[in-house]
């Protein structure tokens, strides 16, 4: 090298853009827009029914279809939604868990019909199954034949796309749980022990230590960057130990932690939103900063994602951050730059010592697929541990518990700063989907289904019958319904039902209202929490029916994925007093209205209705024009003041009038 000469910089991560919407179309439009723009990967959000295997006129997907992602029914959208984007030259990630071998089906389908070599095809297909039980929600099936499904698509994957990511292990959503850095460490990690395990018995000795390769992971960058750089070093050292010393893994090349990212969510705030893109930039610098424990590809959410569905000027927004933190910044022109650093190394070694006690903890148990209950309920007690130093200002939130004054933001003038997704979209996509059947070939379709179930009967890998029924023309919900049938379904914990916490601050003077008010009503005051239609994001209604009983209230909460004339038919079952509901997937409208008709035609127009979620200001107005009582968004973080309203709403005299 002479005197002048630089060193080689590094190549930049990938640049994702976690996105779709409305229908495929659009959603294509939106992802051919972002990559001339220099988006260098696809990262696709589905839909709550294409996630949770539901066609678009079902009954669970009212209200639900294109709400918080793409629909994508039948190979005829998968065909939509990659148009004129050559899958061979692209890097694909799929968000998508319950039905992901059914999406990578219709992908690999959309491919042949392309003329692209199948063995060429990159991406990820998330399929973690496990953490859905913990978090997000969109499980179908028990965990164990959810697991056998994971592992059939990634022997799969070995045969036919080795260069395709079979799983992208995700501990995003465990963060968003309230995952402290030691859980997000050790249930991540226990959940792909639990994989790697069962898909050792599915390959060949020789081929095994490449299959644990190619097994990535998606995580969670939150706001205190210098603990989550820690963390993203603990993980790639434990990684290597794990894959190293449980399964003897010798080449390092396949003991490499490989990761993707988006940065956290949960912290963006609907106050002052504008400080949410200081928030993201910092929350960058932890997954880009250290060169030994950077990210493989980067997703960052928009500014707005505490208010609505973020519009294209917002994504690129994000993106532009990250060409600029890679392009403009000499970051990659340097080696790791916290190697040595005593600090870092302590707290560093501090993580890994936390996370291997849990996971001696999860071992005990049987490992990852036998603790579900164990690590749902740690993680709603993380959960409401935050939640108490937010309220008790241990932890200073911008804007929300700390300098709430401020100028308003002129960012939100105007639209309110989102992209609002048109009603007549859902009929639209049902239209389409109802002329999809009326054309396919429908006794190649019950073939293809039969052959399906036959397969999942027998314990053969359903990737070969999947492609085929994808091939033919079945649906989303046809596929998921023969693993229903095959299988079971399953309801996950919802971690609130163990005995009352050991918080007492500011909860006696609530006590003492809940036990006047139910000497008044003749028995305990009755709290329904319900989530109704196919949102899984269940970490505000557990803490809301954490909270209630902790201060006294007779609670029930059944979990997510209820229709309305479920939840009305249990109000009236248990006499509730009040009835809360909780919805964060934008389908609050139509949802509301039809449970609110369902309770005045049951006669119970005298039990008040209160509604949380990520609901603009207008809908708020629409929702108690329907007779709502309450309606609580991100930015109402005072559960003590909230279990009072429903005190107050509980009380015989407010009730009546």
């Amino acid at each position: 090298m002479t005197q002048d000469a630089k060193p080689a910089k590094d190549k930049p991560w990938l640049f994702r853009t976690y996105a779709g919407h409305s229908t495929a179309k659009k959603s294509n439009e939106l992802y051919r827009s972002n990559l001339s723009k220099g988006q260098t990967g696809l990262s696709v959000a589905f839909d709550l029914p294409t996630q949770t295997g539901y066609d678009s006129d079902h009954i669970l997907s009212k209200g639900e279809v294109g709400k918080v992602g793409v629909p994508v029914c039948h190979l005829g959208d998968m065909r939509a939604l990659f148009d004129d984007i050559p899958l061979e030259k692209m890097n694909t990630s799929m968000t998508i868990n319950a039905t992901a071998p059914w999406l990578l089906s219709l992908y690999i389908a959309v491919a042949e019909e392309q003329g692209a070599d199948v063995s060429a095809l990159q991406g990820t297909v998330q399929n973690d199954l496990v953490k859905e039980y913990l978090s997000r929600g969109t499980y179908i099936c028990p965990p164990k034949p959810s697991l056998t499904m994971i592992t059939d698509v990634a022997a799969y994957t070995r045969e036919h796309l080795p260069k395709w990511n079979p799983m992208n292990v995700c501990s995003y959503h465990l963060q968003e749980a309230g995952a402290t850095p030691e859980q997000e460490l050790a249930f991540a990690l226990a959940t792909a022990i639990a994989v790697l395990d069962d898909l050792k018995t599915k390959v060949p000795p020789e081929a095994f230590p490449a299959m644990v390769g190619r097994i990535s992971f998606f995580v969670n960058a939150g706001i205190r960057f210098v603990t989550e750089m820690c963390k993203m070093r603990a993980f790639t050292e434990l990684w290597d130990e794990i894959t190293r010393d449980r399964y003897g893994i010798e080449d390092a090349k396949f003991r490499r932690f490989r990761y993707g990212v988006q940065v956290n969510s949960l912290g963006l705030t609907e106050q002052q939103p504008e400080n949410n893109v200081y928030r993201i930039l910092i929350e960058m610098l932890a997954v880009t900063l250290s060169k030994n424990a950077r990210a493989r590809a980067v997703q960052l959410p928009a500014w707005n994602e505490a208010l609505g569905l973020p519009r294209p000027w917002d994504q690129q927004w994000s993106l532009r951050m990250q060409q600029i933190m890679a392009y403009e910044t000499d970051l990659l022109e340097f080696g790791d730059l916290f190697e040595g650093n005593p600090a870092v190394t302590a707290k560093v070694e501090a993580l890994k010592d936390g996370a291997r006690a849990e996971l001696e903890t999860l071992d005990s148990m049987g490992g990852a697929i036998a603790a579900i209950d164990y690590m749902k309920g740690r993680l709603v007690d993380s959960n409401a541990a935050r939640i108490n130093r937010i309220e008790a200002e241990e932890t200073i939130v911008v804007g929300v518990n700390r300098w709430q004054q401020g100028e308003p933001s002129p960012l939100t003038a105007g639209d309110g700063g989102i992209m609002v997704v048109d009603p007549a979209t859902e009929q639209d996509q049902i239209g389409r989907l109802n002329a999809w059947r009326a054309e396919r070939d429908e006794g190649a379709v019950q073939l293809a289904l039969g052959a399906l179930r036959d397969a999942a009967k027998a314990g053969e890998n359903i990737m070969p019958a999947s492609i085929a029924a994808a091939k033919v023309g079945a649906t989303t919900g046809e596929w998921a319904g023969i693993m229903r049938k095959v299988h079971g379904e399953y309801r996950g914990p919802t971690g609130v039902s163990r005995s009352p916490s050991n918080q007492t601050e500011g909860l006696d003077e609530i006590r003492e209202a809940v036990d006047a008010v139910s000497t008044q009503l003749g028995r305990r005051l009755k709290f329904l929490v319900g989530k109704p239609g196919l949102d899984g994001h269940s970490n505000g209604a557990e803490q809301i029916a954490f909270r209630a009983r902790d201060c006294g209230m007779d609670i029930t909460y059944d979990g997510i994925r209820l229709t309305p004339e479920q939840i009305v038919a249990k109000a009236i079952e248990d006499q509730a007093h009040v009835v809360g509901l909780s919805i964060l997937s934008g389908s609050h409208i139509p949802l509301i209205e039809e449970l609110m008709e369902r309770m005045r035609a049951a006669g119970l127009d005298h039990v008040p209705v209160v509604v949380g979620g990520i609901i603009p200001d207008e809908d708020a107005a629409r929702l108690r024009g329907f007779g709502v009582a309450r309606v609580y968004t991100p930015k109402d973080f005072e559960l003590n003041r909230i279990m009072m309203d429903i005190v107050a709403l509980a009380t015989p005299s407010e009730a009546a009038a």
